[in-house]
């Protein structure tokens, strides 16, 4: 049996088990090995080891059982044991409720009993102190303060008590038949509450808060109470302002202040605010004053930077105390404190600030035209300008006598920076000096001035100059100048519309004002745009101007009709290089002057025209054969110089003109076939027959038959 348990191992697994019963029996091994395989000799085994585990499986079962036995009688035990527990609480419950119930009834009586005594021992106190005070006020009837709490200085603090409530009682007192006690008390009174106030100011000076807080809790009751803590204010400010800068000797003071002030007084916050108060009205407002009453008048620039700079750090100083518990509203308390000390130079800031702005804008703009020494001429206003200004839009002629600027835009990026940031910081004061009710209109005004001396006086002139600058179509060798100025305006215009966006739309987002800005920035952008569109529009017109004188000179009839058809030696004529090389030259001033859409759009214009003047151009000349094949040449070459356009309607523009100059070549017989090609399918036959009758051959019947 013993071999038996051996076998069993855990886990157990059936297999395992068998291999290890095998290999434990002789002749159980494989054939071959040292112990032949003897089936008969294994077979007993198993039987053998078959009956020696039903006899332990037997054993095991009534072991099992037993244990069973025992297990359900322990059960039994443990929950009667349980029932003995149970009844043994509940009676112990009872017990406790009924001594809770004993202990609440005694409490009741001892209660009871303790009111009753509080009811006889009131009236007996009260009669003690009654008799106690009567004893005192004996004392000052007849005039002799013999008790030893009237003349032991360490007992100042009864004497205090006791003179206190001697004092109300004497207030209740006729004055004809007590005045001389009355007298005497309230003097005791006054003598006491000084000598309080003194103890509190020494006290102070040595730094003992214990001390401090047991004179402040006796005069909390005396009248000098408010002047306790007036000497306490005053004493905490003596050599506080030590460093240049009042509002962090400020900040520090009330710090330290407010760390010690609950340690001394009953009600720290109305004392902690009566001395921000303090600092607030005495040395803050008398600093204000001392810095801007001196530049108030003689020096508004550094007014406004000087009331701007005094009103942030105060409002700084404000948000550092709203961290201290200075009552129920502190942040009322605070602003009616700033108000009082800048409520009279806030009243006509507004007024300050655009009348300082109007004279620093319009010294920026003179110091400027006087460096360039010119003079500014006066830009005609009312109806005969306006008059002039349609005609010219509809029109596009000049008005009056052209003006030589020599170059000059009259526009200037550090003026407009100028102009901006002078605006910026007013824009930056107006935000925080500007009442919040004011604030929109304010901002508003400001805006207005920007207008006027930015958008008026500087670039609107510079266009009205400008276009005064623009030569005729029909001058020679005119120099253009409105390219650059478009290009400046084009830079100012984003430098104005940020500061719009930036520093404007944030004061009037949520007010009435909001649409009459934008509305008048519409309507001022509008005004320039019309303006830079009839000035490029007639740049243009010079430009094709100029491109006329140069055909004019350098294209000569012998060009496209040579005297010697077999000696022409050049690709194309003296006219087109000279007109290319001007044309790509304006093409790249395009597009450095402006920018986006607008580059395309100009581009297309200069294009369509460029292209109509060589159409005209090449109308107006016979070509040989030779003379055409160059003709064809100089196309060529001008459509090369429409690819730097980069727009596809130009370019295509010149390929039909090109396909239309092959008619001036082809062979008689392929004129139809070339006519319905792709290019010139679809154009009028008249402008076909029209350049048909540029070949010098076209008179010849055999060309007109095979046109017709």
């Amino acid at each position: 049996m013993a071999t038996t348990a051996e076998l069993f191992e855990e886990p157990f697994v059936a297999d395992e088990y068998i291999e290890r019963l095998v290999w434990r029996t002789p002749g159980g091994g494989s054939r071959g090995g040292p112990e032949a395989f003897d089936p008969k000799r294994l077979l007993e085994e198993f039987v053998n080891h078959i009956q020696e585990l039903q006899i332990m499986d037997e054993r095991i079962q009534r072991k099992v059982e037993k244990l069973e036995q025992q297990c359900q009688k322990e059960a039994k035990e443990f929950a009667k044991k349980v029932q003995e527990l149970q009844k043994s609480n509940q009676v112990a419950f009872q017990h406790f409720q009924e001594l809770d119930e004993h202990i609440s009834y005694v409490a009741t009586k001892v209660c009871h009993l303790g009111d009753q005594l509080e009811g006889v021992n009131t009236p007996r106190q009260r009669a003690v102190e009654a008799q106690k005070l009567m004893k005192y006020f004996n004392e000052f009837l007849d005039g002799e303060l013999k008790s030893d709490v009237f003349t032991n200085s360490e007992k100042i603090k009864e004497a205090a008590d006791i003179i206190q409530k001697l004092h109300l009682i004497a207030q209740e007192l006729p004055f004809d038949r007590f005045s001389e006690v009355k007298s005497k008390i309230a003097s005791k009174y006054h003598d006491l509450e000084c000598q309080l106030i003194q103890e509190f100011t020494s006290a102070q000076r040595r730094g003992e808060i214990s001390r401090m807080r047991e004179v402040a809790a006796v005069l909390l009751h005396f009248k000098g109470y408010s002047h306790c803590v007036d000497v306490y204010i005053k004493q905490c400010q003596e050599g506080a302002y030590l460093r240049s800068d009042i509002f962090e000797d400020a900040a520090i003071l009330c710090q330290r202040v407010n760390k010690q002030v609950g340690d001394i007084f009953s009600n720290p916050e109305t004392v902690l605010a009566k001395l921000i108060q303090n600092v607030f009205e005495i040395k803050l407002q008398s600093f204000v004053k001392d810095q801007l009453e001196e530049c108030r008048k003689s020096d508004a620039e550094q007014y406004l930077k000087s009331l701007y700079d005094l009103y942030t750090r105060t409002t700084n100083l404000s948000s550092k105390l709203m961290e201290f518990n200075l009552g129920t509203d502190k942040q009322t308390f605070l602003s009616k404190l700033i108000k009082s000390i800048f409520i009279s130079y806030l009243e006509n800031y507004i007024e300050v600030e655009t009348g300082y702005l109007k004279s620093r804008s319009a010294m920026i703009l003179q110091r400027y035209y006087d460096s360039k020494n010119h003079q500014k001429r006066s830009i005609g206003t009312g109806g005969i300008q306006d008059l002039k200004e349609r005609i010219r839009q509809r029109t596009n002629l000049p008005l009056g006598p052209s003006i030589d600027t020599h170059g000059e835009t009259f526009l200037s990026q550090e003026v407009v920076v100028n102009l901006l940031q002078e605006t910026k910081q007013a824009f930056e004061r107006c935000h925080r000096l500007s009442d919040p009710s004011d604030l929109p209109r304010n901002a508003f005004r400001i805006f207005t001035i920007l207008v006027e001396f930015l958008c008026i006086e500087h670039i609107d002139y510079a266009l009205e100059t400008g276009l005064a600058g623009i030569p005729s179509s029909d001058s020679r060798n005119a120099n253009l100048y409105f390219l650059d100025v478009v290009q400046q305006a084009n830079t100012i215009f984003h430098l104005f519309d940020k500061q719009f966006n930036d520093h404007l739309m944030p004061l009037i987002s949520s007010s009435p004002k909001l649409s009459e800005c934008l509305q008048k920035k519409k309507e001022i952008i509008e005004q320039m745009e019309m303006k830079l569109d009839t000035g490029i529009d007639r740049t243009l017109n010079c430009m094709i101007g100029q491109m006329k004188h140069i055909l004019a000179a350098e294209q000569k009839k012998t060009d496209f009709k040579p005297e010697d058809e077999n000696n022409v030696l050049i690709q194309y004529t003296n006219a087109c290089v000279k007109v290319c090389a001007y044309v790509r030259k304006q093409v790249e001033k395009i597009k450095n002057s402006m920018d986006g859409k607008n580059v395309d759009t100009v581009l297309m214009e200069l294009g369509v025209r460029f292209h109509r003047l060589i159409y005209e151009h090449l109308q107006q000349y016979s070509y040989s054969c030779m003379g055409g094949m160059l003709a064809i040449c100089d196309v060529a070459e001008y459509r090369k110089c429409a690819k730097d356009f980069k727009i596809p309607l130009v370019l295509h523009l010149f390929d039909t003109l090109h396909a239309l100059c092959n008619l001036l070549v082809v062979a008689p017989d392929n004129l139809k076939q070339v006519c319905s090609g792709e290019q010139l399918a679809n154009l009028d036959k008249n402008i076909l027959h029209s350049f048909v009758q540029l070949r010098a051959d076209y008179r010849s019947a055999r060309l007109a038959r095979h046109f017709s």
